[in-house]
């Protein structure tokens, strides 16, 4: 009934659903898992921020790694903007999607250490191989209060850090190498100020990472398992459907010798039925009409009967 499963059609769409199914499985469970981490990020982001701000050198120190719990966590510092090596980070969005660059300051604390200060964005140059018009950063003692940030990486950020680019203009913000331009030690990790707010409120400082949302990823779990629900049972419609088609077929099959064999049965019967042709007499066996014996056949005549005297 079902040697069908056997046929090379059938293996082949079989073994396609058993392979279908674990790797959707899979698939709900990386989205799930996504949508775990995104919980979770939202959650440490929104304490982060509620967080009281502590001085930045609790957190951090030169060549630290800023572990994760610290992620935008509110820290001070209290320096020196040092102009003269200021940079700027090439192909940075804007809250509305605007490209352009970041301002990025080093701020030289009372200790002598650096920290990196992204104070913001700003429109690129026309130019792009140009230096842009960047606003001036306060001049004198400034206390600034903003987000710590890891250092940035290729690995983590997917940003390339190109080769050869104009002076003082980078692709990552990375606290080893701007030490190693600096000639002096940086402190792990950078600042994204929040405060003070600029003149002009130019640079635009950065907004807080959305905390909010958490995506649709929870939604593309559930797609992905009912997708892996959905293939077995697809498998049993097609396959009783291919049952019921092939008896449907069979049937046909079926009546149609039923009537081939009926009309063949019929035929024989009519051809039995046939009369044969009617008997008749013989020559020379036939009476005439007056009763007396007719004409002998050929070689037959009689002789005339004679007179006795």
């Amino acid at each position: 009934m079902y040697r069908f499963l056997l046929s090379r059609q059938w293996v082949i769409l079989t073994l396609l659903a058993l392979v279908l199914i674990p790797v959707m499985i899979e698939l709900g469970f990386w989205q799930f898992h996504r949508h775990e981490h995104r919980v979770a990020q939202n959650t440490l982001i929104a304490d982060n921020l509620d967080a009281k701000p502590v001085p930045v050198e609790r957190l951090t120190s030169p060549g630290h790694t800023v572990p994760r719990p610290d992620y935008w966590r509110h820290v001070t510092a209290t320096g020196t903007f040092d102009t003269a090596h200021e940079v700027v980070v090439r192909r940075r969005v804007s809250s509305d999607e605007r490209v352009g660059v970041h301002v990025l300051t080093p701020l030289v604390l009372k200790d002598g250490k650096v920290v990196m200060v992204n104070r913001g964005w700003i429109e690129a140059a026309g130019d792009q191989r140009a230096y842009p018009d960047v606003p001036p950063a306060p001049k004198g003692e400034v206390t600034v209060t903003g987000r710590l940030m890891p250092d940035e990486t290729t690995g983590a950020s997917g940003i390339k850090d190109l080769k050869g680019l104009p002076d003082r203009q980078v692709m990552l913000i990375n606290s080893a190498q701007q030490a190693a331009l600096l000639g002096r030690s940086v402190l792990g990790g950078y600042i994204e100020q929040t405060a003070p707010k600029p003149a002009g409120d130019t640079p635009e400082l950065i907004p807080d990472p959305d905390h909010d949302s958490i995506g649709s990823h929870m939604a593309y779990a559930v797609q992905w398992w009912l997708f892996s629900a959905g293939v077995p049972v697809g498998w049993v419609i097609l396959v009783r459907r291919e049952k019921r088609d092939r008896q449907a077929a069979a049937r046909e099959a079926e009546a149609r010798e039923a009537e081939a064999r009926e009309a063949e049965a019929a035929d024989g019967a009519t051809g039995d039925d046939t009369a044969g042709p009617d008997d008749t007499a013989g020559p020379g066996g036939t009476n005439g009409a007056d009763g007396t014996d007719g004409a002998d056949g050929p070689g037959g005549t009689a002789e005339p009967a004679t007179a006795s005297a």
